[in-house]
């Protein structure tokens, strides 16, 4: 990895507007040579897919298994309602400060790229650095997992679900959003879309009968609503963050700036019909559940939709398990789509490796920023404690999140003129930035061991930034090493596949080229799937690793008409 220089959008007091065409300029100025065009992830995030997105990836498992963290902490039904009330409008909050940022700084990128436009490089690359290696593989090893078992929960109602069996199905899982998202933009929006529908259906399965409930006069579990045991000093903070946790993920439409038809328009009407939607959801949801179940019955239980159902809907309960499952695809499915752009953003910023940067020729993906959670995903499937890693690493997410709306403060003040389509009051921001605030320091102060151990985790991209991007006087034994390790990629499609990823800054390195489209045409760099599928199939099936073939080979009978080929977006 060679250090780039890290060229800030905003200028003069605006951000550098995109040519005619509606595309952002390229970095450094230099744009393509006339008659070619460059290849770019197209615009196809309307406003209805904008919307999936942030509602389909906020709506996970949580609300429908166990969404008692906001109760056990206030004590009382009608505190834990207004919790809940209160963290959606400060989650709402903090979305309107990303939809000043979204449409002041059109780039992909989120929290990353406002960090590196206010605050620098360092850390902007110590936020990519832990999101990269922890936070989010582990995340969707989670979310995942809870997919594998609700989806095979019909299967095994009389018995207990095979851990092996659970964590195959979540492995198959991973590989189809895998493969779904590197093999076009629309697709991914259009299932997001549908399990959107799903999950919205799923809560509006508990919601009417559960308003039938109150219709009928079932408030007994309403009458001093407020009595019970009384909340504590730390079981209030508690609630609060348990209650932003579930409303985590309003962020996401803001990786994808640059893929979002009319940012100025439909990212801030994306983000507040989202919000409503969410916010109005979750707290009827919880209102249904008290018709039903009694507060200490919630506290029990270990699926509350399940419960509730078979109360109220008896033999339809066994549909509850599928939509959780499809829930679940469905955040799989966003954060995958939306974290791949963080990746491809800070690959072309110089930060990553640049084989993160390059874009599928034909279907305009980010094809290897996509790919490379896979293997890092499935590594934190079979390994470890996934949830102590998320517990280390849940501040590191709020400090950032805070860090880049304390940088729209900043901004106010130090470039009054940037032109900025939505603005919100700067009160706004003020009071998340400090809900921010209070969420990292009541981590530190409620679990100071898991913290610490985060806070280590995180400085570990200090030294790294310092190692890779800075330091230009490296050994040459260390040179050495840093280019086999950047080269190991291309040279083992090159030997083995015979196709070729490679850099397009790395001029020195022979590269297999073929034109893309006769004399006068760009040329481009391939890399042929259908080998590298076949290579891989057959070393699987030598070693006899019957499941993991199948796996790959399903993958690729998925998609062998769409992976035809794959092009360096030369920057």
């Amino acid at each position: 990895m060679v250090r780039k220089p890290v060229v800030s959008s905003i200028s003069n007091g605006g951000y550098l507007q995109g040519n005619v065409r509606g595309r952002l300029p390229s970095l450094g100025g230099r744009e393509p040579p006339p008659g070619q065009e460059k290849v770019v992830l197209k615009k196809k995030i309307t406003l209805l897919r904008g919307t999936s997105i942030i509602v389909g990836t906020i709506i996970g498992a949580g609300i429908f298994i166990s969404p008692k963290g906001v109760l056990q902490n206030t004590g009382s039904v009608g505190l834990s309602l207004v919790v809940w009330t209160a963290c959606g409008i400060l989650s709402l909050f903090g979305a309107l400060s990303y939809a000043e940022l979204g449409t002041s700084i059109k780039k992909s990128g989120g929290h990353y790229t406002y960090i590196l436009e206010v605050f620098g490089p360092l850390p902007a690359f110590v936020r990519v650095w832990v999101e990269l290696l922890i936070i989010r593989p582990a995340a969707t090893a989670v979310i995942s997992l809870a997919f594998g078992r609700y989806i095979l929960e019909p299967f095994f109602i009389q018995c207990e679900i095979p851990e092996l069996a659970i964590k195959l199905t979540t492995a198959v899982g991973i590989t189809v959003v895998m493969v779904l998202n590197s093999m076009s933009v629309s697709w991914s929006a259009r299932i997001q879309i549908f399990l959107t529908f799903c999950k919205l259906t799923a809560i509006l399965i508990i919601i009417v009968p559960g308003m039938m409930q109150l219709i009928k006069g079932q408030t007994q579990y309403f009458k001093d609503a407020f009595s019970g045991r009384d909340a504590s000093i730390m079981g209030l903070p508690l609630a609060f963050y348990y209650g932003m946790y579930a409303y985590a993920g309003w962020f996401y439409l803001n990786f994808v700036t640059e893929e979002v038809e009319n940012p100025e328009k439909t990212i801030p009407l994306a983000i507040c019909i989202s919000m409503a939607i969410v916010t109005t959801g979750y707290v009827l949801t919880n209102v249904a559940y008290f018709t039903t179940i009694s507060a200490e019955e919630l506290l029990l239980s270990k699926a509350v939709a399940v419960t509730f159902s078979e109360r109220l809907l008896g033999n339809f309960s066994l549909a509850v398990p599928i939509f959780v499952a499809l829930s679940c695809f469905g955040s799989m499915n966003g954060g995958v789509f939306a974290v791949s752009r963080l990746f491809y953003v800070a690959s072309r910023e110089g930060h990553l490796p640049e084989i993160l940067s390059m874009i599928h020729i034909r279907k305009h993906t980010p094809l290897p920023a996509v790919i490379v959670l896979h293997p890092l995903t499935m590594i934190m499937l079979f390994s470890g404690d996934l949830y102590s890693l998320l517990n280390f690493l849940s501040f590191a997410r709020w400090l950032f999140i805070g860090l880049a709306v304390a940088g729209l403060i900043y901004l106010r003040y130090k470039r009054p003129d940037m032109h900025r389509p939505f603005k919100v009051p700067i009160f706004i921001p003020t009071l998340f930035s400090l809900t921010c605030l209070f969420v990292v320091a009541l981590s530190l102060y409620s679990d100071p061991f898991s913290t610490g151990i985060g806070f280590i985790i995180t400085l570990t991209g200090v030294p790294a930034y310092y190692l890779f991007i800075i330091w230009d006087k490296k050994p040459k034994w260390f040179r050495r090493m840093s280019g086999m390790s950047a080269r190991f990629p291309r040279k083992w499609l090159e030997n083995n596949v015979g196709g070729c990823l490679a850099s397009c800054i790395h001029k020195r390195h022979s590269l297999h080229q073929q034109p893309a489209g006769g004399p006068g045409q760009p040329t481009t760099t391939v890399f042929n799937f259908r080998v590298c599928m076949d290579f891989l199939i057959h070393e699987m099936e030598s070693t006899h690793i019957s499941f993991s073939s199948y796996l790959v080979h399903f993958s690729w009978r998925l998609n062998q008409e769409c992976f035809a080929s794959i092009v360096v977006n030369c920057k």
